[in-house]
């Protein structure tokens, strides 16, 4: 059967139902295990000008068809920069051009702006190999110095590290485990005495506030909604990132198209919201996106943000929470650390050396970290009456 690789300008260009037959087969019986990959969620990204010209990252999705059949897809991007990505290689950029070296542009394999673990490669074992070889020779025949492959899976990194030159790194994450939790109470009754009367007084300075808290997916959700939304991430995106990574029309994309798998977590003052929190909604994964206010409260934050996450993770029963990149603040409030995979191609022979060096060093110390952390985790020790 001969096979062809496609890279097109947009997504927009290849139909949903083929995309998304790689990309999240699963969802003819359900929700897709994450909604990042998905058409619908790239699409909003292009259609809302969030990606595309103008925004350093340049939509090239690459497309392996077999007898004219869409077997494997790949989100792939050309970076003029490193903002948005979350595993950071700012440094390896300096140290490159303090050499005279050139590190924009560079190929990106990534869901924009998104800190979650998911497949990146779409498609079968075999399609993995092939899609991953064509995304490092379409960097290596352009003479670009690099091409990182973000947030993949850990079978994906395991698979492909040290194949086609693909170096494997790790970082890390806090995210909240459903240890069989049939209530938040029982999740409490998990933790250790201190950490659990912490979480309660969090819990009732948030309530103490006047707010109402309002937990809303799908048609719950309405546009006004959204209005609210945009001015709390602006205020958030302003003060981390200086300008804000999505436009407004992303979140009518969405309102649009995935309202059914967003669970956006407002708090109102009467009925005007003030602030909120927003997640969208994998198969078994909560995923915490953004939060932003109008009114600063004591602990809404993390009420919004962790608690309302755990509390519909417990509901739905879901398995765990991923509540988005950095914050060691997460450990008192059961979120642990656990490793995060990607994958990175250097062009230049003596620079790869270096940074593969690196990456063996970074490994032992997050090792090393989330060994030393999860000990000091706020869940009661085995064999311990607290």
């Amino acid at each position: 059967m001969s096979a062809e690789i496609t890279l097109h300008d947009s997504l927009t260009e290849i139909a949903a139902g083929d995309w998304d037959s790689v990309a999240c087969p699963e969802q003819a019986t359900g929700r897709p295990v994450d909604p990042f990959t998905t058409h619908r969620f790239l699409v909003a990204l292009d259609r809302s000008k969030s990606t595309g010209t103008g925004s350093g990252w340049q939509p090239k999705p690459l497309v392996l068809r077999e007898g004219g059949r869409i077997t494997g897809a790949v989100p792939l991007y050309v970076k003029s920069h490193s903002q948005g990505e979350y595993i950071f290689d700012h440094g390896w950029a300096e140290a490159l051009q303090r050499a005279g070296g050139q590190y924009y542009p560079k190929l990106q394999v990534a869901v924009p702006f998104t800190p979650a673990t998911g497949r990146r490669f779409l498609g079968d074992a075999a399609a993995r190999d092939t899609l991953s070889a064509a995304c490092v020779g379409i960097a290596d025949r352009n003479g670009l110095s690099s091409l990182h492959v973000t947030f993949c899976t850990e079978d994906e990194a395991e698979d492909l590290a040290g194949r086609h030159g693909l170096l494997h790194r790790v970082t890390q994450q806090f995210h909240w485990e459903n240890r069989g939790y049939a209530t938040f109470d029982d999740f409490l009754a998990d933790l250790a005495s201190r950490k659990r009367k912490m979480i309660r007084k969090e819990r009732d300075t948030a309530r103490a506030s006047g707010l109402s808290i309002r937990a809303l997916t799908g048609d719950q959700i309405e546009p006004a909604h959204w209005d609210a939304f945009w001015q709390f991430y602006q205020d958030t995106g302003g003060r981390k990132w200086g300008t804000p990574y999505l436009t407004r029309k992303f979140f009518d994309q969405v309102q649009a198209t995935m309202r059914d798998d967003v669970l956006l977590v407002l708090a109102f003052r009467g009925d005007r919201p003030v602030a909120g929190a927003l997640n969208f909604i994998g198969r078994d994964t909560l995923y915490g996106r953004y939060w932003g206010c109008i009114e600063d409260h004591p602990c809404l934050h993390f009420e919004l943000c962790y608690y309302q996450a755990i509390d519909f993770a417990i509901t739905q029963g879901m398995a765990r929470v991923e509540a988005g990149a950095q914050g060691e603040h997460k450990l008192a409030r059961g979120y642990l650390p656990v490793p995060v995979h990607s994958l990175h191609w250097i062009g230049d022979p003596a620079f790869r050396v270096a940074v593969s060096r690196y990456l063996d060093s970074e490994r032992r110390s997050v090792d090393e970290e989330i060994e030393v952390l999860t000990a000091y985790g706020p869940f009661r020790r085995v064999g311990s009456e607290d």
